[in-house]
């Protein structure tokens, strides 16, 4: 393994098969079978943007869950930020950033500076440093005005910033990220994109690896794109490259022939 931002080789994960009425009651501990990732490998440079896309199913959280280190693989291997997974997580984690695009658990009657705050000491984060990247992240990513405000009178798309700034608190040179523009209309969306491109994959040279179901995002933000089906990989490149690899097809139309299935149908043009 090299000295990637992130690095995977061969990942493997297996899960028991879902049993059915008294059979799931008296055999709880099947060996697990149930392949959702195949000898998956790929790695992500500092300052690139890898999105990951496939069918529901095809295996992108069970991925970005590994990544995170909130599940454990069955085989293989992952370097996350020159830490290897199965030897320092704790160190893997000091390196990460991850949300998922909901609200995650904010306490809403907090004003968004507390909530920060709070995960900050979660983090064993504490002292006047962290009041001042609370202020710059604030800053940076359009927050500064309504720090002191309760976090129950944020927009949806406010609330994607404020999970976006708890997840950038520690400094991460890793991103992951699951459908982070779900929910946003496409005006927040929009700015949302052009922010991780510009700023924190551009400007700031983080490594983001992300999920979506929406092509035309995975276009715009992404620099390659790992496809997945059925737990394995059946390409990973550019966007403009897995066109014309398809003979110099429409992304939405070449990802659509990758995988054997229609893109409205799962995934979403737009």
């Amino acid at each position: 393994m090299t000295s990637h931002a992130i690095a995977v080789e061969n990942l493997e994960k297996h899960f028991p098969p879902a049993l059915a009425g008294w059979r799931g009651y008296f055999q709880p501990f099947v060996r697990a079978t149930q392949p959702a990732l195949a000898g998956v490998s790929f790695s992500v440079e500092a300052g690139e943007a890898v999105a990951v896309v496939g069918r529901n199913g095809a295996g992108k959280s069970t991925l970005l869950r590994i990544l995170a280190t909130l599940l454990i693989p069955s085989a293989g291997r992952v370097e996350l930020g020159g830490f290897d997974l199965s030897r320092d997580s704790a160190g893997a984690r000091s390196k990460l950033g991850y949300y998922t695009g909901g609200d995650d658990g904010f306490y809403g009657r907090l004003s968004a500076r507390e909530n920060l705050e709070f995960f900050a000491i979660m983090n064993n984060q504490a002292g006047a440093e962290v009041s001042r990247e609370i202020r710059r992240i604030a800053e940076w990513i359009g927050l500064g005005d309504a720090l002191d405000r309760q976090v129950r009178t944020f927009s949806t798309g406010m609330t994607h910033r404020l999970g976006l700034a708890r997840a950038l608190l520690h400094q991460p040179s890793v991103l992951l990220l699951d459908e982070p523009t779900r929910s946003l209309d496409p005006i927040a969306a929009s700015e949302f994109r052009r922010f991780l491109k510009g700023e924190l994959v551009g400007a700031h040279g983080t490594a983001l690896f992300f999920a979506s179901h929406t092509l035309g995002e995975v276009e715009e933000v992404a620099d390659r794109v790992l496809v997945l089906d059925s737990g394995r990989v059946v390409a990973c490149d550019s966007p403009s490259n897995i066109g014309r690899a398809a003979g110099n097809a429409s992304f939405s139309e070449a990802i659509a022939r990758l995988i054997g299935h229609d893109p409205v149908g799962g995934m979403s043009k737009a």
